[in-house]
């Protein structure tokens, strides 16, 4: 499992982009509108996320609108079940 993709889900601001993502694509305007920090705050948490291959950017007209990566989001989320999942306990 990618370690950027554990640093990038360690913030919780990060983890509420994700949220957001979950609802549909957005610009980073959009993201920021969610959030009290300024603008490039909100710019260096999406990089994280794209490092990360989380989230994916695509340029439309004069806006750069970001997406999440569901296959990494899913991969992650395998890794964590498989490892730390409460199914076959030995209690």
């Amino acid at each position: 499992m990618n370690e950027s993709v554990f640093k990038a889900m360690s913030d919780a601001t990060r983890r509420k982009i994700i949220e957001l993502l979950k609802e549909g694509p957005k610009t980073a305007g959009e993201i920021a509108d969610h959030f009290t920090h300024a603008q490039p705050t909100i710019s260096r948490h999406l990089t994280v996320l794209k490092h990360a291959n989380l989230v994916v950017d695509q340029r439309e007209g004069t806006f750069i609108i970001y997406r999440l990566n569901t296959t990494i989001l899913q991969e992650w989320l395998a890794w964590l079940l498989e490892h730390f999942g409460g199914g076959d306990s030995d209690e």
